[in-house]
């Protein structure tokens, strides 16, 4: 069950560097109704980012952050049933989704294999994320995945999106 949502947001600024910072968290008993709720989750903290705080959210990335956030969850049901907390947070153009939950066995993407029906989660993760962490915590596993927020713009100094 959702619990209430943590966090908030805070515009930083100094005189050399202007910096967007902005957190949110929700607890869950992950079950597989919730998955859609975490989705929902991450769709409104960025809706509200970019309404009231001016960040600039493509639609791409808001179903790219949905699609993650699903995939992340899933996992969660299927291997670590129960206690889940999920945190997302946009520092200057990087959206970073955090994901604890307390089982103990890490997740490895597998081999590329056609005739493989499932389990293919870890590998979209892997493939529209510009950084994926994983590390063990004293109780379960903590996952954490950036996404760009520039979404191939021509101001993205790193260049184009994998995506």
């Amino acid at each position: 069950m959702k619990q209430p949502a943590t966090g908030g947001g805070d515009l930083l600024s100094s005189p050399a560097i202007s910096a967007i910072s902005l957190t949110a968290g929700a607890a869950y008993d992950m079950s597989p109704v919730e998955i859609g709720s975490a989705r929902s989750f991450v769709r409104d903290f960025l809706l509200t980012a970019g309404s009231e705080h001016g960040v600039s959210v493509p639609s791409r990335v808001m179903d790219v952050a949905r699609l993650v956030v699903s995939e992340l969850a899933t996992n969660v049901c299927k291997y670590a049933p129960g206690p889940c907390l999920l945190d997302v947070e946009v520092i200057d153009d990087m959206l970073a989704i955090t994901m604890w939950d307390s089982g103990d066995i890490l997740p490895m993407a597998h081999q590329a294999d056609p005739a493989r029906a499932g389990q293919h989660g870890l590998e979209i993760v892997l493939a529209v994320c510009q950084s994926f962490e994983i590390r063990r915590e004293p109780v379960g596993k903590r996952i954490r995945v950036q996404i760009s927020l520039l979404d191939g713009r021509p101001e993205d100094r790193a260049g184009q999106s994998p995506w």
